[in-house]
């Protein structure tokens, strides 16, 4: 297999969706090609590959889908935002929150600087005031303002 034959077969699997682990087993089991998984993306990164079939799509909340028929009234506590040591997949930081309400959610700010939510399993909707303060809280805790 030449070089050339190699990037065609590795960028064909990656337009495909298939992850760069999965492309490197495939070298190797339908080519007879071992790669170190940092070569394969190093390599991948000079290829033609349309990679926003590698995106996850994640649900935004917007105000105007929070029903706020069904939110608790504030505790004492207020909003408790965590940051996590280790970076998830796509983001650039993340965490968890706590929202005053009792809602809880992962948070992750991606490579872009976009803003997520991802609402916990079992957990109610937080209310647009929950989100206000994260949006806030979230500020002053990187900013070094602490929370």
């Amino acid at each position: 297999m030449t070089n050339e034959d190699r990037d065609l077969f590795i960028a064909r699997k990656l337009d495909e969706g298939m992850s760069l682990s999965d492309v490197q087993k495939a070298l190797a089991d339908e080519c007879g090609v071992r790669m170190t998984y940092l070569d394969l993306r190093l390599l991948a990164a000079d290829l033609e590959v349309d990679w926003k079939k590698h995106d996850k799509v994640v649900e935004e909340v917007k105000p105007e889908d929070v029903d706020l028929s069904k939110a608790a009234e504030p505790e004492a506590g207020g909003t408790k935002i965590s940051v996590s040591k280790l970076v998830r997949p796509g983001a650039a930081i993340s965490g968890d929150v706590e929202f005053a309400s009792g809602a809880k959610a992962d948070w992750y700010v991606d490579n872009q600087g976009r803003l997520g939510l991802n609402p916990g399993k079992d957990s109610s909707q937080p209310t647009e005031d929950d989100l206000l303060e994260f949006q806030t809280a979230l500020q002053q805790k990187l900013s070094g303002g602490g929370v």
